[in-house]
């Protein structure tokens, strides 16, 4: 029977996660000015929806189905009623628009029948956290990223989304095994930061994935953790693939690209 790691082990994998966690948000706030959660950007129905929408597609997309999606039916009760087949040509600037209409009206759905009609989730603000990612959890469609989003980006709740950017990043610098799976990654950093830090390491490691250390080559010569990174000693050895550093790198005091003033939490649609 296989045994896991000891105790000791166990404490000395976590002491390593929180002393890289503390290393990339000092450094990353540098290069990223810090950011710090300032409130909601939409209400809470909004954000699962537009969250619904940004699975597996880029945040631009996403953005176009949700102002469809807006423009098309103002009101929730609309959007739950609406002819689900008409819906999906709405949604269908965002991609996978057959499963998303459904999954958004079951989730409406859901929110209609635990809200009495009232469309408010100020609950989950108020609920112990475990048991408000519980219910979010319990909807169709909705895992323990989406769930994260809601409760840290509307609620200011300490839960830490892990998406591939966050998880690429964190297991390039060795903060845990490249194969580990989501649902652990987000133990794992969330066992490492203190509440306040959850959104910034967030936001910094989105941030960082996009620009520098990107899928599938990073470039290491633009980054600011590679004397900390277990990724970068076999990258120089030719051992793991490393992008030049490209001509003409951006402007860092120029104005945020598009689709990262979509990051969620960012700023609100407009």
């Amino acid at each position: 029977m296989a045994r896991g790691p000891s105790p000791q082990k166990r404490a000395a994998d976590r002491r390593k996660r929180r002393r890289l966690a503390g290393v990339a948000l000092e450094r990353l706030g540098e290069r990223y000015e810090h950011p710090t959660w300032a409130g909601p950007r939409v209400d809470a129905v909004s954000e699962l929806v537009l969250t619904i929408l940004s699975q597996n597609t880029a945040d631009t997309n996403s953005f176009r189905a949700f102002t469809a999606l807006r423009e098309r039916y103002p009101t929730w009760p609309e959007v739950l009623a609406a002819p689900t087949d008409e819906l999906e040509d709405v949604l269908r600037p965002g991609g996978l628009a057959p499963t998303k209409s459904k999954r958004i009206q079951h989730v409406l759905a859901e929110v209609h029948s635990e809200t009495g009609g009232t469309w408010d989730l100020g609950f989950l603000g108020a609920w112990p956290l475990e048991r408000a990612r519980e219910w979010l959890t319990s909807l169709p469609g909705i895992g323990r990223k989406t769930a994260s989003i809601v409760l840290l980006f509307n609620f200011g709740r300490p839960a830490m989304p892990v998406d591939t950017h966050v998880h690429r990043v964190a297991w390039r610098l060795g903060m845990f095994a490249r194969n580990t799976p989501l649902d652990r990654a987000h133990d794992f950093l969330e066992e490492v930061l203190e509440p306040l830090e959850m959104y910034p390491f967030h936001v910094e490691m989105i941030r960082h994935g996009r620009d520098t250390c990107r899928a599938p080559r990073p470039i290491c010569g633009l980054c600011p953790l590679t004397d900390v990174c277990a990724y970068y000693p076999l990258a120089a050895r030719g051992r793991a693939p490393m992008a030049p550093i490209p001509k003409g790198t951006p402007d860092p005091d120029a104005a945020p690209r598009f689709h990262d003033e979509l990051i969620h939490g960012w700023r609100p649609p407009e």
